[in-house]
């Protein structure tokens, strides 16, 4: 169907156009800078990081150690029963995004994305090795392939599969001790996991730094299409100051006699932008609001001798006020709203709750399940004995042994099932399944009751720290 009918179906697809963002500097650009060498250095130097946790655990700060079913964090060690620090602190990341968003729009799309840093370092390779803008135009639109193109580009992508590597190869680390995994790695002893994850990540970030790029933005993500949610006519964005800027230099409205505005239409927002589109056109879908636009457009301005801030983060608000020539909101009114101290008080309080819940939590845990089949048991001297399933986790480094009591009617006695006595040893960092049963005399309350409330009290005998679990004790019901 050609263009001209009226009714031809739209391509719900884009095909990619190629994009070369040109070399910029300034504010925004350096503080891009930063934040990928912090950002980087954190993901690539965490797991080297060492931290003393005894003989039996691998002495590293921060360890998934899903073999064992635990997580450590420097000093905090998270149990599998204490998923609810973890489920704590992905509702803090969102609370934060909705923050952020709410503030200055997609701040975390254009400066700690995973997708646009390493997207960053990608480019900053192919800069390095190819040129840059014009020199990879031109190098693009080369169709021979001759000798120096064949270098250049295997040079570019060698570079880019060695930090691709490097990049899988530093997520394995988190979840093993990474000296020990690092040489088994060279030695071919590793898990065949590892290698299969580090093969994942590497073909991933291969493809998804270097080729996919603004495509992965537009499309995979769904979070541009979900922050229009977040953001309002006071939330700081980046923008372009159509009625300071417009018309523009060789337009109709200027070749007819009128004065022309601060654009000259030079083309420097749309040469840097990593997604290739035109600030001018208004907001947009793809813009990461990485601010690279408005470093490219002040230094046009400086060297124009005018203000800048033809781009800069702005809100709608702010649009409305300067076009009836009031002066703009401060910075400190867009950000503090109801929407963003809502989502701070949200944010905090969760922050707040996780740190008291780490401060008040218990070295043990102790469980107590009732074996429901049969309920009781009468013996042959009449007594009723309930059986439970305890399971026992130590938390501590080293075996300790804890001591198991009953709290509730007198008449009621503990024993366990293979052991002399009350006392539990269990080893360092482990849980134990104990069975332990609970009697009653013929005669006695319990023994005559349906349900009777009782107490199982478990102590260390070292520190003296107790915990406990309430349970039913099940007798004849007469």
């Amino acid at each position: 169907m050609s263009d001209s009918q009226p009714n031809a179906p739209q391509s719900l697809y884009a095909a990619q156009e190629p994009i070369f963002p040109r070399r910029v500097s300034g504010p925004f650009r350096n503080l891009k800078w930063v934040l990928m060498a912090i950002t980087l250095g954190i993901y690539y130097v965490t797991p080297w990081i060492r931290w003393d946790r005894g003989e039996s655990l691998p002495d590293q700060a921060v360890l998934l150690d899903l073999a064992n079913r635990r997580f450590f964090f420097f000093w905090i060690e998270i149990w599998p029963h204490e998923f609810y620090f973890v489920a704590g602190l992905l509702v803090m990341a969102g609370l934060g995004l909705f923050l952020f968003t709410s503030a200055l729009g997609r701040v975390w799309c254009g400066y700690a994305c995973p997708q646009t840093v390493w997207t960053d370092l990608f480019i900053l390779v192919e800069r390095w090795i190819e040129g840059d803008r014009n020199a990879r135009l031109r190098l693009h639109r080369q169709k021979k392939w001759d000798v120096r193109k064949l270098r250049l580009r295997l040079t570019k992508w060698i570079t880019w599969a060695l930090i691709a590597v490097a990049t899988g190869g530093a997520w394995v680390f988190y979840f093993t001790d990474a000296p020990t995994l690092l040489v088994d790695l060279f030695t071919l002893n590793a898990h065949p996991i590892a290698y299969t994850t580090i093969g994942v990540l590497t073909g991933t970030t291969f493809f998804f730094g270097g080729f996919a790029r603004e495509q992965i933005c537009i499309y995979a993500c769904p979070w541009p299409r979900i922050q229009a949610a977040m953001m309002d006519e006071d939330t700081l964005t980046v923008g372009y100051r159509g009625w300071r800027g417009e018309p523009r230099k060789n337009s109709a409205e200027v070749k007819a006699g009128a004065e022309m505005g601060d654009c000259v239409d030079c083309m420097a927002c749309v040469n840097v932008c990593p997604m290739g589109i035109d600030i001018r056109d208004g907001q947009q879908m793809e813009c990461i609001t990485c601010a690279l636009c408005i470093d490219a457009c002040d230094d046009v301005m400086a060297k124009l001798g005018k203000p800048r801030g033809l781009i800069d983060y702005m809100a709608l608000t702010d649009e409305q006020r300067e076009r009836e020539g009031k002066t703009p909101k401060p910075v400190w009114q867009h950000v503090l709203r109801p929407r963003t101290i809502l989502y701070t008080v949200l944010w905090s309080a969760v922050g707040i709750g996780l740190v008291f819940a780490l401060f008040i939590r218990s070295d043990l845990d102790i469980t107590v399940a009732p074996v429901r089949n049969p309920i009781y048991v009468t013996l042959s001297d009449g007594t009723i004995r309930n059986t439970y399933e305890v399971r026992i986790r130590n938390m501590q480094h080293d075996e300790r042994e804890f001591v198991l009591s009953v709290k509730g009617d007198p008449a009621i006695v503990l024993s366990l099932e293979g052991l002399e006595g009350n006392v539990v040893s269990v080893p360092a960092d482990e849980m134990r399944l104990q069975r332990l049963y609970l009697v009653a005399p013929p005669g006695s309350a319990p023994a005559r009751d349906a349900r009777s409330e009782v107490r199982i009290w478990l102590e260390d005998r070292e520190s003296g720290a107790r915990s406990y679990k309430d349970t039913v004790f099940n007798g004849r019901g007469e």
